[in-house]
């Protein structure tokens, strides 16, 4: 998978990137790793910095979708 040698920091860009433009955007690990090509350690690390860093948070159901919309 070439896509997965990008660097961090633009992965991050471009997951929360896509957030951003899809507000109502929910997505489960699995479904992230399809869409964007990432292996689930990856997917992983990815996803644990942008919940640290309060930009998605993980629903009761397992999908991520931006920190502070309602569901």
């Amino acid at each position: 998978m070439a896509s997965v040698q990008l660097p961090v920091s633009e992965w991050l860009q471009r997951i929360r990137g896509e957030y951003q433009k899809m507000p109502g955007l929910s997505l489960n690990k699995e479904q992230m790793q399809k869409l964007w090509g990432l292996d689930a350690f990856v997917c992983d690390a990815l996803v644990d910095a942008l919940v640290a860093a309060r930009v998605l948070r993980r629903t009761v159901g397992g999908a991520y979708i931006v920190h502070g919309a309602g569901v």
